[in-house]
């Protein structure tokens, strides 16, 4: 249970992180306290369904993606990666398609990706045909 307490903490954090909110603002649209907010995403305590689905209004999302995420729980609990999650998350597809180029011109030129052939365009199938031809 305190896993899913932590998970689900860890998740109202970075929703609220992307919708650009301070604890203390996530608190007063939700109608709960400073402590509570700050209690929760600690993993420290859980929240009640009603307390869920104004939390979820607050921070714009469906309830269920506090309990979900591809994210591994580890990984979210990192400043930088919160961070950089809640930029990317705020950005168009068209934004989000230039930014992926660009991290793999970034890493291909720090050897953690193959070299682009000639024509590539980057995408997620073309990153994951570069990091199998990488890993033979």
């Amino acid at each position: 249970m305190a896993d899913l307490r932590k998970r689900f903490g860890q998740l109202l954090a970075a929703h609220r992180k992307r919708s650009g909110l301070t604890q203390e603002a996530l608190a007063e649209r939700a109608g709960l306290s400073l402590d509570m907010i700050a209690k929760i995403e600690v993993g420290a305590t859980g929240a009640r369904f009603p307390s869920i689905e104004r939390l979820a209004d607050a921070v714009g999302v469906d309830p269920a993606e506090f309990f979900t995420s591809s994210i591994p729980a580890g990984k979210m609990a990192t400043g930088a990666f919160g961070e950089i999650a809640g930029k990317l998350s705020r950005l168009s597809e068209n934004d989000l398609v230039w930014v992926n180029d660009l991290l793999d011109l970034i890493l291909v030129r720090t050897k953690m990706l193959p070299p682009l052939k000639k024509g590539d365009r980057s995408s997620s199938k073309s990153v994951e045909d570069r990091k199998q031809r990488k890993s033979r």
